[in-house]
């Protein structure tokens, strides 16, 4: 008897030691544990967001009260509101004050974001939460249609440095389009270029005016080589709708954007979105198919093994194509289809990546 205590209390001895060692490595593990600030990088075409003054004639009259659409205040705010909403939900476990950087485009002027950034931040106070104080960057461009790329910030994430504007030239035979907008500014401590784009259209058909967005691509890519002139390790990100697909000629092959990171230079491209599209995950729905035009491509310098855990780095990419953004096709609900409204959001779905860096 006194043979079978002893074991019982030799047996429990032992199961005490080896769960507070568990408990010590667990403690030792936590303390060695490296602690990520993580940052959303994201981009959304906000399927004209005009104004209901007609200020470019022609052009205008149709987002006016008088305008085949009946562009008026109602129907303003209500997208506005929509859009905000949409916004507001850009938030993650790792990143709840939303995005530290948002591209947009299909925007009339600073005015219709400053009443979006307003509508943000009202939702959130609505909700309990604090507010993000977005930043605009903003720039006419000298699209005939009036629409500009422009970018909504994070001051207490992203600090800016610099804006530069670049025209793609396409001949006096084409009509001018959208510039392509340089916000340089330091996220997690590291100095980051995004290159925020709106390639030309398809009309006329893709084959046909595949050279301009070729030409678009190969303005991006030599942005990015004289950003790197200057600051050869800055991460650069290309970001927009791009009106092509990741694996077009103009992504695929201009830009050098390619699907698998591995072996990727720190001067060259990777695509997270290319993947997606092949499972047939897309941003925007066409006959019936899906395609990925709204895409952020992020350079070598911004993917670890280039970097090291220690500096900015891409985590993830995704597209958020949040429930109550969708049609019951799971096609996204748009403002107008076929000249009637609808009171949605944007025909496009946002996109976002998130980049980490070790505290």
């Amino acid at each position: 008897m006194i043979k079978r205590i002893f074991s019982i209390a030799v047996a429990a001895l032992m199961a005490a030691t080896a769960w507070a060692a568990t408990g010590d490595q667990k403690q030792d593990e936590n303390r060695g544990r490296r602690q990520y600030q993580v940052f959303g990088v994201g981009f959304y075409n906000l399927e004209n967001l005009f104004d209901t003054i007609n200020a470019n004639g022609s052009y205008d009259l149709e987002f006016s009260p008088q305008g085949a659409r009946q562009w008026h205040g109602k129907k303003y705010w209500s997208k506005i509101n929509n859009l905000a909403r949409c916004i507001a939900e850009m938030s993650t476990p790792t990143t709840p004050n939303g995005p530290a950087f948002l591209g947009v485009s299909e925007i009339e002027n600073r005015a219709v974001l400053a009443d979006l950034v307003r509508a943000v931040d009202n939702r959130l106070r609505a909700q309990g939460k604090k507010p993000w104080n977005l930043q605009i960057v903003h720039h006419d461009s000298p699209d005939r249609r009036g629409v500009d790329v422009a970018a909504l910030y994070n001051p207490r994430q992203f600090r800016l440095h610099s804006v530069n504007h670049h025209t793609l030239e396409l001949g006096e035979m084409q009509r001018p389009t959208r510039d392509q907008t340089v916000v340089t500014g330091i996220m997690g401590g590291d100095t980051v270029s995004v290159i925020v784009n709106h390639w030309p259209s398809r009309i006329g058909g893709q084959e046909r005016s595949s050279w301009l967005r070729e030409g678009a691509a190969a303005l991006s890519k030599h942005i990015a080589d004289s950003l790197w002139t200057i600051r050869p390790n800055e991460g650069v990100i290309i970001m927009g709708d791009l009106n092509d697909d990741p694996q077009d000629k103009s992504c695929a092959q201009v830009l050098g954007a390619v699907k698998n990171p591995a072996g990727v230079k720190p001067h060259g491209f990777y695509n997270p979105f290319w993947s997606l599209l092949d499972k047939g995950i897309g941003t925007l729905a066409y006959r019936g198919s899906w395609n990925l035009f709204d895409q952020i491509i992020v350079s070598g310098t911004l993917l670890k093994d280039n970097t090291g855990a220690n500096g900015l780095h891409y985590q993830k990419a995704q597209v958020n194509n949040f429930q109550f953004l969708r049609n019951e096709d799971g096609s996204p609900h748009r403002t107008f289809s076929a000249g009637v409204f609808l009171d949605g959001y944007s025909d496009h779905f946002p996109t976002e990546i998130f980049l980490i860096k070790a505290r």
